[in-house]
């Protein structure tokens, strides 16, 4: 059941007014007519490069940016009409906002949870519950603007989920976070979506964390969606595997090979890898028999999501 419900999601930004560039200028356009739902209990990833428009779809969900186009519905309800009664189900976090500096950890997450509605002994229980959970319950009387930007982050989190909301949006959640922090994080975030289905909307830069948490991935690429799969089925689509050696005979000759083939590859003393299609590691392999070179050591490392984020990125840039 799709909870979240996007149509034809557009945003434009105006041309420059200035005089003297009025005849060059053209508008940009950030997201390009996109859509896709989020279904009841699924963690939905949102992947590509800077400027890929991620963000700006993650304000727009939210409300603090207004579409040029495109309607946005959740729980069957469109987001402009009733958005009031939405927001009391949809929880937010981001590495990159703030926190008023002057209350401190339990006052800002207090007023939070009194903008949900939540009774005093819900505000206590879950308060206490989930900065508990994100280890920051010892930090409750300290001032927002004493914390480090991972305590600051930790906060975030918890705050987001301290209403216990349906649907909770995550904006590089585990940016500025330590990588023991990290682990904790997502086997929370894992518990929330199984235990009580929670349903995840999350844009991260981390490859590792996508492949682990998400079911399904959304790629943006120049505001508009160009792939929609599972981690493990777009890594698939990079052809291209690494083959490592460690070579005991003949790394003369295999250097020369790759040279003469013009295969990517890296040598560094006798630890050798190139890259090649998947369905020429036989032909390479009797080469290599071929020309005797000998080794002691051979591993297949298939393509990672990260591969499929390199291989995009660089198709932007070109």
């Amino acid at each position: 059941m799709s909870i979240l419900q996007v149509q034809s999601l557009t945003k434009h930004y105006p041309a420059p007014s200035s005089w003297w560039r009025r005849s060059q200028a053209q508008p940009f356009i950030a997201v390009n007519a996109i859509s896709f739902a989020l279904e009841q209990g699924e963690v939905l990833g949102i992947l590509g490069p800077n400027g890929a428009g991620k963000t700006t779809t993650m304000h727009m969900l939210l409300g603090t940016l207004t579409p040029t186009a495109g309607t946005i519905t959740y729980f069957g309800k469109d987001f402009y009409k009733h958005r009031s009664d939405i927001m009391q189900l949809v929880g937010f976090a981001s590495a990159y906002t703030k926190l008023p500096g002057r209350l401190t950890v339990y006052e800002n997450v207090d007023i939070y949870a009194r903008l949900y509605g939540l009774s005093a002994s819900e505000r206590n229980d879950n308060i206490r519950h989930f900065l508990e959970a994100f280890g920051v319950w010892h930090l409750r009387d300290k001032y927002a603007s004493s914390l480090s930007a991972g305590q600051l982050t930790r906060v975030m989190l918890a705050k987001a989920f301290i209403p216990k909301p349906k649907i909770v949006l995550l904006d590089e959640p585990t940016a500025s976070l330590d990588p023991d922090i990290v682990q904790e994080v997502r086997y929370f975030i894992r518990q929330q979506q199984r235990e009580f289905g929670t349903s995840i909307l999350l844009a991260s830069h981390n490859m590792h964390e996508i492949t682990e948490l998400c079911n399904r991935v959304l790629v943006l690429k120049q505001g508009e969606i160009i792939a929609s799969d599972t981690p493990k089925n777009l890594a698939a689509t990079v052809a291209a595997v690494r083959v490592n050696f460690i070579i005991m005979q003949g790394i003369e000759q295999l250097a020369e090979y790759t040279q003469r083939n013009m295969l990517r590859h890296t040598i560094q003393g006798r630890d050798v890898s190139i890259e090649i299609d998947e369905h020429s590691i036989a032909q390479l392999l009797a080469d290599l028999a071929a020309l005797n070179v000998i080794y002691s050591h051979i591993a297949i490392e298939k393509p990672t999501l990260e591969d499929y984020f390199l291989h995009i990125a660089a198709q932007t840039r070109g």
